[in-house]
């Protein structure tokens, strides 16, 4: 492949972190987004775990793409993503053992999201080492967006605060993240649950497909497509 120019960088990232978002455009990884995206914290956390190891794995995948078997080509990249997934969580046991706590049910389950896979299969394979590196990262950080964000209005609408326990994630210097603001509030318990998370992902898909409509003409390109797989 041709040596990789700025342009072509810059629109590997744009399309990971926007126009092919993982969440948003192709709608994977909605297990984790329903299950864990209770807080803003959650999301962010898990969303920057993920994007390690799809960056590291297209790292590899792409390393070792030419003395890879394509007969077995899907085992190996299985075999490498679920060996960084277990490093990850032996490290976040043993660094972060609080945060660990929270979604240590989930940090496995990253192994099951088709969007490592996916990246693995589609770029990393097909491309040279720093361009599949940069899509790990790209397509990570757009997940981590759309968990964020899902996160943040599920708080928000469910408790009243946003940020929770940022602090155990980020370190006791971000605790100025952490906000309540609706004070007084009770809650909205369906929020927290996981139908709260179909309803709020709902209403962004619908938010975001109005404004692209609306900013980009009738004619544009719409930003909600069909899934590109069957699994979630």
């Amino acid at each position: 492949m041709s040596e990789m120019t700025p342009p072509r960088l810059r629109e590997i990232m744009v399309s990971g972190v926007w126009t092919n978002n993982v969440t948003f455009v192709q709608i994977l990884g909605l297990c984790p987004l329903m299950a864990i995206t209770t807080t803003a914290t959650n999301g962010l956390g898990l969303g920057l775990m993920t994007a390690a190891v799809l960056s590291c794995s297209n790292f590899i995948v792409s390393a070792l793409r030419k003395v890879t078997p394509n007969q077995i080509r899907i085992p190996v990249y299985i075999s490498i993503i679920a060996s960084l997934v277990t490093i990850l969580d032996l490290m976040m046991n043993a660094w972060m053992h609080d945060l660990h706590k929270v979604m240590g049910l989930f940090i496995p389950l990253i192994v099951a999201n088709c969007a490592l896979l996916g990246r693995a299969e589609a770029f990393a394979a097909h491309n040279k080492i720093f361009p599949a590196a940069l899509d790990g990262l790209s397509t990570g950080l757009g997940f981590t967006l759309g968990l964020t964000s899902v996160g943040a209005v599920r708080e928000i609408l469910g408790s009243g605060t946003l940020f929770s326990g940022a602090s155990l994630l980020l370190g006791p210097h971000f605790h100025f993240l952490e906000l309540h603001l609706l004070p007084g509030y009770r809650g909205f318990l369906l929020m927290l649950l996981p139908p709260g998370g179909f309803v709020v992902m709902g209403m962004m898909l619908s938010g975001i497909r109005l404004v692209k409509r609306l900013t980009s003409g009738s004619n544009a390109t719409q930003l909600i497509r069909e899934p590109t797989g069957g699994c979630h």
